[in-house]
């Protein structure tokens, strides 16, 4: 990579040059319209689309005539600095030729891409990977994603998303590490790292765009694109943190939220984009409008129209404007005109074309071919991975004992789970056939056929097995009677239920995150036939964010969360059905007991009438106190027993141990994790805090003694002035397999 002098002086010589149309060009970026068959925007078609006014048949006869523009007259004249949704090294080497060779300064474009999780290959999304618990992998996914995106011509992708989110009814649960922030830090900075790799001179480094910065995850009653208000101390406790671990790991790149934080929005606020992220925490990459979002601030209510809102945005430190065509539109007459200083424009130009030079743009601006994406896509290696990376993402929520006359599994402690390799299958559920739901919300370069569903899988591995989709019944038969047919050639029914992909994600919050009432009913009628004929009903959920389930929990002999878990989708539910691969994954969000719980998450604050059976306690009057399953669950085909914790005090904080024994008959991962208490501080601290965790293998019967490090610098908290402070006090140290069952012990700071 150039020397960062270097790189300076060459950005002060390219300023001198460009001209005010130049400068405001390099912070345009802009995604192919779609022109030609219709007489409305491509957006309010959409629109009318969602809103009933023309069907999808309509839209898609409209769209079949439909051609893409690529801007290539504004390319030429210097009026665009970046496209988002090109995703093919031809077209991305086209219009780079022109911007290269065919403008007065020949600066290169730079290319972004929702490569959220994977590209072609796509693994797991980021809610599910997040339950391995394990930035090794994290990090790995994110270098497989680079290798696949960059060769189709993508310079910049705009994740790793690190909204904490505690409340389940958002969609965009999904698309982060669930609800900690130690989590999310971990997570993102490993993508960080493997997205951007270690030299972004590379040809397989593609920047990372954090997001959305900040606290969209609080986005208010969990309804997307909703206002955020909070104090500035738990802003800065239980969201910032996220952030600043992906600043600290190298990000290049920083997206501002749509929301507002205390009545300003993100892409508005000087405080947050100037002063903490550039002058606290030393930024010096480049700034990305969230799409539309500058615009937007007028419908916020901050801004008198677009040209105010170009003002005010840039003023903030927003570099470079998604798709509203506010600054290109209007920031050349803002600083003619005296509003703006060319100074603040300048320096919104340099934070783009710091980047670009980071990432030798300049002078190797065609990072990619045709021949190099045919090679990168999908590979065995690749699909390997995701195969490993979704095993490791389930999480075993229950696994009853197996009724009598039940193939016996391979794990010797006589649970239906694993399941005997002979054990024939009752298949359940359209989502066991439907290959384009693996994929799960913003997987912008899947193709469904690449996805391999539970039948493919079966077909694979020679499993007997009759399916049942629910919905095709050519002789009229009611569901029970053909229940009842299947039955007989099955040792076990298979449920495979839960949410499409398009019901999490962006725009997919749910005032109600419970299972569907058809999916209610399939396992009932499932239930009625098994218990009367000794099969048990194993539910496999397919979801995007934690679900109220109490009946299902209650109800189901087993229990596997297979979130949306990506091309690998059915072998790797297989590897875990049959015993192929132990389950070890553990929750990283809290799953509630009803939807009117949200937000419910481990490290709440307790009140002064914390919740109990006393009527005037902090409760619902309809609802247990407890989750259905708490955050850092999971079960194994094997057993793990805590003991002997012990907590010597250190000169620099805390020394934790604990003893973990793998107490059953087959070889397992334990996931240990290390809480800390406050009892007592001059602000009210949550009743636990994730410090640390170990992912650690153990032969049956084996031991290890695992340990934390517990500095006390991260003990503290922020002030009401904003300053980080560790008090001393007692502080209550817990560790276990999860956050509920833990052993305790005291110590005194």
């Amino acid at each position: 990579m150039m020397e960062k002098n270097a790189i300076e002086r060459k950005i002060r010589e390219l300023l001198a040059k460009m001209t005010l149309e130049e400068k405001a060009g390099q912070l345009q970026q802009c995604g192919p319209s779609l022109v030609g068959a219709f007489e409305v925007s491509f957006e309010e078609l959409l629109d009318m689309m969602f809103d009933g006014r023309i069907s999808k048949e309509e839209f898609d006869r409209l769209m079949s005539g439909a051609k893409q523009d690529f801007h290539e007259d504004d390319i030429r004249a210097g009026r665009i600095g970046s496209f988002n949704g090109i995703g093919d090294a031809a077209t991305a080497n086209r219009l780079q030729k022109i911007a290269v060779e065919e403008t007065r300064l020949g600066i290169p474009l730079i290319y972004g891409y929702d490569v959220i999780h994977g590209f072609r290959t796509v693994t797991p999304i980021p809610l599910a990977e997040s339950c391995a618990w394990e930035p090794g992998l994290w990090e790995r996914t994110g270098r497989l994603a680079a290798e696949e995106a960059t060769a189709a011509g993508v310079h910049m992708t705009f994740a790793p998303m690190v909204d904490v989110a505690k409340d389940a009814r958002w969609g965009r649960v999904s698309e982060g590490a669930g609800e900690d922030v130690l989590l999310n830090g971990d997570y993102g900075a490993a993508k960080v790292r493997g997205f951007q790799g270690d030299d972004l001179t590379r040809e397989d480094a593609m920047a990372a765009c954090v997001k959305h910065f900040a606290a969209y995850g609080a986005c208010e009653a969990g309804r997307d694109y909703n206002r955020v208000d909070m104090s500035l101390q738990k802003l800065w406790d239980e969201y910032l943190p996220s952030y600043k671990a992906c600043i600290e790991a190298g990000a290049r790149a920083v997206m501002p939220a749509f929301n507002d934080i205390n009545g300003v929005p993100c892409s508005a606020n000087e405080w947050l984009l100037r002063d903490v992220l550039r002058k606290d925490w030393g930024f010096d990459g480049m700034t990305v409008s969230d799409a539309n979002a500058i615009a937007e601030c007028v419908n916020h209510g901050i801004a008198a129209d677009k040209r105010d809102a170009a003002r005010q945005c840039l003023r903030a430190g927003v570099d470079m404007d998604m798709t509203s065509n506010s600054y290109i539109e209007h920031v050349q007459e803002l600083v003619e005109s005296g509003e703006l200083e060319e100074s603040v424009l300048d320096e919104a130009v340099a934070d783009i074309l710091r980047v670009k030079f980071e990432m030798d743009l300049f002078e190797h601006p065609y990072r990619t071919s045709e021949e190099r994406e045919a090679d990168a896509m999908l590979t065995q290696e690749a699909r390997a991975l995701a195969r490993e990376a979704a095993v490791k993402s389930m999480v075993l929520l229950k696994n009853e004992d197996a009724p009598s006359g039940l193939p016996e599994g391979n794990s010797g402690n006589k649970k239906i789970l694993p399941l005997a390799p002979d054990a024939r299958l009752g298949i359940f559920g359209r989502l066991a056939a439907d290959r384009g739901q693996m994929t799960g919300a913003w997987a912008v370069g899947a193709n469904p056929d690449d996805c391999l569903s539970i039948l493919d899988a079966c077909r694979e591995r020679g499993i007997s097995y009759r399916y049942l989709d629910g919905a095709d019944n050519p002789e009229g038969l009611s569901t029970k009677k053909r229940i009842l047919e299947i039955a007989e050639e099955s040792d076990v029914f298979l449920a495979v239920i839960g949410e499409d992909k398009e019901e999490s994600g962006e725009a997919a919050s749910r005032a109600s995150i419970t299972l569907k009432d058809s999916d209610i009913q399939l396992v009932k009628d499932l239930l009625e036939v098994g218990k009367a004929q000794g099969k048990p009903v194993v539910a496999v959920l397919f979801n995007g964010r934690p679900l109220a389930m109490p009946w299902l929990a209650e109800s189901a002999d087993a229990i596997l969360e297979a979130w949306h878990p990506g091309v690998e989708a059915g072998p790797a539910i297989l590897d875990v059905l049959f015993g192929d691969a132990n389950p070890s994954g553990k929750l990283t969000t809290t799953f509630p007991y009803a939807s009117g719980q949200c937000p419910m998450y481990y490290a709440h604050m307790n009140t002064g009438r914390p919740g109990g059976k006393s009527k005037f306690t902090s409760k619902y009057l309809d609802t247990p106190l407890e989750p259905v399953y708490p955050f850092g669950f999971g079960l194994s085909y094997t057993t793990f027993a805590y003991e002997n914790l012990s907590v010597e005090k250190t000169e620099d904080g805390f020394h934790v141990s604990v003893t973990v024994k793998n107490t059953g008959s087959r070889a397992g991962e334990e996931i240990v994790q290390c809480y800390v208490q406050d009892v007592a501080g001059s602000r009210v601290r949550p009743v636990k805090e994730l410090k640390g965790y170990k992912k650690i293998p153990l032969a049956p019967g084996e031991e290890r003694r695992v340990e934390f490090e517990l500095p006390s610098e991260k003990l503290g908290f922020y002030s009401r002035e904003g300053t980080y402070v560790v008090e001393p006090g007692e502080f209550r140290i817990y560790v276990g397999g999860n956050s509920r069952d833990v052993l305790e012990a005291g110590v005194i700071l």
